[in-house]
């Protein structure tokens, strides 16, 4: 019950081929098998840079690292107190 039958599996197929036409089925499977080997290979790549970076053992914990703050050239200038009306004096 849980899995698809072969008469279900003909029913996908035909509303593929009735939606999608015959002509571009081919075409559709050539660019998602592309995609599929360009997906496989960067996660090669990505699990290489990985593992090369990596020197923590299992089960241990990375030592921690300093954090950096960016640091601003030219600060803004700190706002000045508004006067109050008590500071005024009679003209």
């Amino acid at each position: 019950m849980g899995g698809l039958q072969p008469w279900h599996w003909l029913i996908v197929i035909a509303v593929f081929v009735l939606l999608f036409g015959a002509k571009k089925l081919p075409d559709a499977a050539r660019s998602l098998g592309k995609s599929m080997r360009i997906f496989k290979s960067e996660l090669k790549e990505m699990q290489s840079e990985g593992s090369g970076e990596s020197t923590v053992q299992p089960g241990a914990h990375p030592s921690p690292r300093p954090i950096t703050a960016e640091r601003v050239e030219n600060p803004a200038p700190a706002p000045q107190p508004a006067p109050d009306a008590t500071d005024k004096h009679p003209a």
